[in-house]
Parts: C-alpha cells; sequence; structure tokens
C-alpha cells in the first residue's frame, strides 16, 4: 500500500485537537463539578458512568457509515467532542452536565473509533506501529499545551472554568476548520463493510483487546484513588505524575513504535505484560509513595506498548474488515470500563491489594495469549496454534 503524507499529517492533526480538548476537560472536571456544580459523590459516579455509555456503544459506528464517510464522520465526531467541552462551563448542573458530557463522549468515542480504523487503513503495514509511536507523542504534545495553558489563563490571568472550557473549545474548532480546509478528501483504499462483523479468526485480537481493556481501568481507577488514600498525594503531585507521563510520551513514544515495527507484536507485547505483571504485584505491595508514584510512571509507558495490538489487527484483517472491526472493538474494550470499577471498587473496600493482584492476573493470561502470535502474521497466518474445532470452523466458514 502506498501512503500520501498528507493522510498521516490529517490524523495527527485531528489526534493533536482532541488531546489538546479533552486534556482541559478532563483536568478541570473534579473542581468544576465540586466547586461549581456542587456534586455529591452520586452524582460524579453517574457522570462518570454516563460518559462510558457512549464507548461501550461505539459500534454503532458502523451504521453511521452507511450515510456518510469514515473522514467526514472523524470530522464531525470531533466537532462534537469541541462543541460538549465548549458549553461544559455554560450548565453547572446534574442535567446540563450530563447533557455535554454525553455529548462530548459521543465526539470523542466516535472519533477514536474511526482513527483507529483510517489509521490501520491509510497507512502501510510496515510504518503503522511506527506512525502510532509518533501519533502518542502528538498527543502528549496536544495534552502538555492543555496544562500550560490553564496554569496561565486561570492561575495566572484569573479565568473561570467558563471561560476556560470555552476558549479550549474554540480553540479546538478553529483548528478543525483549518485541517478541514487544508487537506482534501482521501479515498479510501479498500471499501468497508457496513454492517457489524465479528470473525472467529480474530479471536485472539478480541480476546487481548478485553484484558487491554480490563488492566486500563484498573490503572485509571485504582492505581491513581491509592495514590491520594494511601501515600497522601495532594493536587501538585497528581498533576505532577500526569506532566511526567505526558513528556514520557512526547519523548520516547517514537522510539516506542520503532521498537514494535522491529521486534514484531508477539516480542513488544511480551515486554508490556511482563513489565505490567511485576507492576501491578509491587502495586499490591508497596509501602513507599515514591516507589508508588515510580510505578505509576512505568505504568503508563508500558501502556503504550499496547499499539501493538492494534497493528497485528491490520496484519491478519480483511482490509475490508477495519470499520467495522475497530467499531466493535470499542464495545469490546469498553465492557471492562463499565463492570470492573464497580466490582473491583466493592472489593476495594476490603482488600486493596488483591485489586492489584487480579490486574497482576489480567496480565499473566495477555502474555500467555500474546505468545499465541505468530513471527510473521497475516490474513492466512493470524495465530501460532488454536483448538482443532475453532481452526476446522474457521477454514469452513470464515466469519
Amino acid at each position: 500500500m502506498t501512503s500520501d503524507p498528507r493522510r498521516a499529517q490529517l490524523l495527527l492533526g485531528l489526534t493533536f485537537i482532541m488531546s489538546m480538548v479533552f486534556a482541559t476537560w478532563q483536568t478541570l472536571l473534579n473542581n468544576f463539578v465540586v466547586e461549581v456544580a456542587q456534586f455529591d459523590g452520586a452524582q460524579i459516579g453517574l457522570l462518570q458512568s454516563l460518559r462510558e455509555v457512549p464507548g461501550f456503544l461505539a459500534f454503532t459506528a458502523v451504521f453511521v457509515l452507511l450515510v456518510i464517510r469514515e473522514q467526514t464522520l472523524a470530522l464531525v465526531a470531533m466537532a462534537l467532542l469541541c462543541v460538549g467541552v465548549a458549553l461544559t462551563g455554560f450548565f453547572p448542573s446534574a442535567i446540563g452536565l450530563y447533557a455535554t458530557t454525553v455529548l462530548m463522549s459521543i465526539g470523542f468515542h466516535y472519533y477514536e473509533t474511526v482513527n483507529q480504523s483510517l489509521t490501520l487503513q491509510w497507512l502501510p503495514k510496515e510504518k503503522t506501529a511506527e506512525f502510532m509511536g509518533r501519533a502518542l507523542s502528538v498527543k502528549a504534545a496536544g495534552a502538555l499545551l492543555a496544562y500550560a495553558a490553564i496554569w496561565l489563563l486561570m492561575t495566572g490571568l484569573g479565568w473561570d472554568y467558563r471561560a476556560m472550557y470555552l476558549v479550549s473549545g474554540l480553540a479546538g474548532l478553529a483548528m478543525l476548520a483549518y485541517l478541514i480546509t487544508r487537506f482534501p478528501r482521501f479515498d479510501n483504499p479498500h471499501p468497508q463493510h457496513k454492517r457489524l462483523i465479528l470473525r472467529r479468526r480474530y479471536w485472539l485480537y478480541y480476546g487481548l483487546t478485553f484484558l487491554s481493556g480490563a488492566r486500563r481501568q484498573i490503572f485509571m481507577v485504582f492505581a491513581g484513588f491509592m495514590m491520594v488514600e494511601k501515600f497522601g498525594y495532594n493536587v501538585a503531585a497528581i498533576t505532577g505524575l500526569f506532566l511526567i507521563n505526558y513528556l514520557f510520551n512526547l519523548l520516547f513514544a517514537p522510539a516506542i513504535g520503532r521498537f514494535v515495527q522491529r521486534a514484531g507484536e508477539r516480542r513488544a507485547l511480551t515486554v508490556e505484560y511482563v513489565g505490567l505483571a511485576l507492576v501491578f504485584t509491587s502495586y499490591a505491595f508497596v509501602e513507599n509513595a515514591a516507589f508508588a508514584g515510580a510505578l505509576y510512571v512505568i505504568d503508563h509507558l508500558l501502556f503504550a506498548l499496547a499499539i501493538a495490538i492494534k497493528s497485528y489487527l491490520q496484519k491478519i484483517a480483511d482490509p475490508k474488515d477495519l470499520a467495522a472491526t475497530a467499531s466493535v472493538s470499542f464495545t469490546i474494550n469498553h465492557i471492562a470500563a463499565v463492570v470492573i470499577p464497580a466490582l473491583l471498587g466493592l472489593l476495594w473496600l476490603t482488600a486493596p491489594a488483591a485489586v492489584f493482584l487480579i490486574g497482576t492476573g489480567f496480565a499473566l493470561t495477555s502474555l500467555l495469549l500474546c505468545r499465541n502470535i505468530p513471527d510473521h502474521p497475516d490474513a492466512d497466518n493470524p495465530v501460532r496454534w488454536a483448538p482443532v474445532r475453532l481452526r476446522a470452523r474457521s477454514e469452513q466458514n470464515p466469519t
């Protein structure tokens, strides 16, 4: 596949906008809902649950593609994200915040779904992992710009939440308008299926995707909470961890992408899962605040290797399946987002260490699965080993 470099430039531009706008929303949210909207714990929990619903329903993107093109959907979704963030400060009530959050989340999750599909369609297989590393670096740059703007405009100039949210959303829309005028409409090399697709021969990809979502929820929900509850990290310390994480991505994500490209998906994922198993086990028993912070940074850095799951899909999938499979995979990933926080939150009350040891179990299960990736995966060779019954069914009926 040949790749017009402008396609990569468009994807990177959209990634920067998404990261900048979403980071503004995420960074200010907890303070905004407490200080301005006066939310209680139940309302915050409901808000976060509503935010995840569009991710769980990401499979519906394939039906939207019946009426509009993928590139158009990516642009529309980005506009919805920007508008949702811009309006957030104007509706500091429960219903208002629920509405703007759902609007923002629809844009975010539809964009992420289509972005994955377009990346796998538009980039040559031999360059995809390296490109996704560059995209992580650009994403980090967007988030760092958001942090700098919040510090300058709110801390330095005294702006309020409404002004900050509005400016971030409008800045994103202005950048999006530039991209729309700057880049043409690109034709996809392979017309995409416009229906839901679950193929037996993609079973390993589905399994790795689900477990990745489960582990990420433990990291996002419980690792950060441990820093505050157990070690007393204040807002400045937590923000410092986020800054270190994004600086690491900015500096090292392109190199991680090149490593995945050279080493192959099986070796890259093996490094990730061995590292995560050690990190989660250490979380369960850590007693030193500085060491816990170091684990948090290492955890975040290891997750960058998960781009190997996407490049693996690109190598084994029928090119016409990519849009539908990306939609389904986001739903599979978010099954964990709906279930894991609630169930493990109850366990946390009595056995916090057990939550992280379950994360170790997820990592070790992922390790076993990833060892089934061939040295050179392709459509005819998606796994090294499969049960005879599954292999026979796949050969008889590839769907």
